[in-house]
This record gives C-alpha cells, structure tokens and sequence, in this order.
C-alpha cells in the first residue's frame, strides 16, 4: 500500500497571478470599485438611450385646463418627471449628468495616459543609469513637486488657448511625478536582480533590458497608481472645469455644471447635488477598485 503524500494548501502551490486573481475577488471594496466604475462607463457609453430625455429636450409647463404652453421650467426642482429637477435652461439634469460622464471619464483617462507615457520612461531612464542622469531627471521632477498641482495647471491652460485639450495636458503632467517616482523606485529595486544582471552579460543592449527585462517587473505598480490615479484625475478635470477653463463651459460635464450651479444651488440644490454625487461616487470607485488591485498584487502579511 502506498503511502498518500503529505498534505498541502492547494493556495500555496498556486501561481501568483490566480493567488492575486483570488484576492481581489475576495474583497468586498473592490466589487464595490467595479460596480460604481462599470455604472459610470454604462452611462458614458449609453446615455443616449438611458437618459430618460435627450440633451435638446426643453422642460415646458402647460396649463392643467386648457393644455396650452404657459412657461418653461426653469431651475425647477426634484419631480416626478425630472428626477434631479432642471436647470437654469430647462434642460433635465439627470439626463446632462448622464451625459457628463463622458466627457469627465475620458478626460480623467486620457490625462492619466499621457502622465504614464510621460513618467514611466523618465522614471525608467533615471533608475537605470543612475549617477547625474538620475538627479538631473528627478530634481527636476522635484521641482514640478513643489508647485502646487492648481497653480500648474492654470499656467498650462493660460499659456495656450483654453480648451479641453488643453486642460488634459495640465491634468496629465500635474501626475507626471508620481509615475515618474514610482517607477524609478521599482527599477531601482530590481536593475540588480539576477536576470536583469544575466541579460546585462549576455549583450542585451538597453532597450531590450528595460521593455523585456524590467518592464514586467513595472505592470503591478503602474496599473495600481494608474487606478488610484483616474479618480483624482477626474477631480482635477472638474476643477479646472468649474473655474471655467475649458472654454466652451455650457457641454454637458459634471465641473461646468457645478459652475452654472453657483448661482441656483440655494432655489434648487439638485442643481448642484446632481453633478457633485457623480464626481463623488466616480472618485469613490477607482480608489475603490485601486485599493483592491494593490491588495491583490502586493500583499501585506498575507500567505
């Protein structure tokens, strides 16, 4: 009769991939994170037909007895009909807040790729080389740092023509450091690795070393950063839209309506409640969804 094998916790003999799958299943926050996060995208993606009224619907009163047009409904509050009241154009609010996730997820993301394409190669090159490279890459972005992230946006967006390209740019190279720090303490831990020191001796030059080398050991903490990253950067959007740096402030994004909100909030705190929860519970969603992928993939006192 043959002897049965020790026991073993089929979890430790995992991978480490379907050991990370599993936590971030495990954890409650994170199906909170997607959920929110999936809501946003499905109002971004359908709030052509989800929206109960389109973007060129006008809220008219009639007359109960007579059927005929008396007025338009303005800055009228919370009914039946408009969920979030309508704002100071008779426009339906819910429907302009289901509209705005577009414009404020796709800023928030496109800012957030371009401080990737930014800060990762920086922080890539500084960690690898070293010596005066590295000071001269990153006190430069210590001196980005030290400025306050508002004060450089407003310098972008006054420097060039007010616009939402243009605050995409002041957004993304507000969050430029952050990758740029992270990565070059990621590569920094890693450039003297075995594998990394056995392609060094076999004659990798250095692109092959940092895309095939190094660059996997990058995934995990950028796509964390980048996660927590898209909520601020939505904030930021919003922001810089309320100041009304974006130009053209009367589209359908949660900052402009805040900022037309200024002046009806106190007659009809939808106006204002509308737009607000959506940045709220966006911002809530990635940090939400963040927090799971770094629980997941870089465990503390976890087995």
């Amino acid at each position: 009769m043959t002897a049965k094998p020790p026991f073993t916790d089929s979890f430790s003999v995992q991978s480490p991939a379907t050991r990370a799958r599993q936590r971030f299943w495990r954890n409650y926050a994170s199906w909170i994170g997607m959920g929110l996060v999936a809501l946003f995208l499905l109002f971004a993606l359908g709030a052509d037909f989800l929206s109960p009224y389109s973007l060129a619907h006008t809220a008219r009163e009639f007359d109960p007895v007579t059927g005929l047009e008396v007025g338009l409904r303005l800055n009228e509050p919370a009914s039946g009909s408009h969920w979030l009241g309508t704002d100071a154009n008779a426009k339906d609010m819910l429907t302009r807040v289901m509209h705005g996730s577009r414009l404020s997820l796709l800023a928030g993301v496109v800012s957030i790729l371009l401080a990737v394409s930014v800060g990762v190669p920086v922080g890539a090159v500084a960690g690898y080389f070293g010596g005066w490279v590295d000071a001269v890459l990153m006190r430069t972005v210590d001196v980005a740092l030290a400025f306050p992230s508002v004060l450089i946006a407003l310098l972008v967006t006054v420097a060039f023509h007010p616009g939402w390209g243009t605050v995409i740019i002041a957004v993304g190279l507000i969050n430029v450091p952050l990758f740029a720090r992270q990565v070059r303490a990621t590569v920094m831990s890693v450039v003297n690795q075995e594998y990394v020191l056995a392609s060094k001796a076999l004659g990798a030059d250095t692109w092959h070393i940092l895309t095939h080398a190094i660059g996997p050991a990058l995934l995990s903490p950028v796509a964390m950063l980048a996660s927590l990253s898209v909520g601020t950067a939505i904030l930021e959007v919003a922001g810089l839209a309320f100041l009304g740096l974006v130009g053209d402030s009367t589209v359908p994004e949660w900052g402009c309506i805040l900022g037309e909100a200024r002046q009806y909030w106190r007659q009809n705190i939808c106006y204002a409640f509308g737009p607000g929860s959506a940045i709220s519970f966006a911002v809530l969603g990635f940090n939400l969804l963040g927090d799971g992928l770094r629980d997941a993939l870089e465990p503390r006192g976890q087995a």
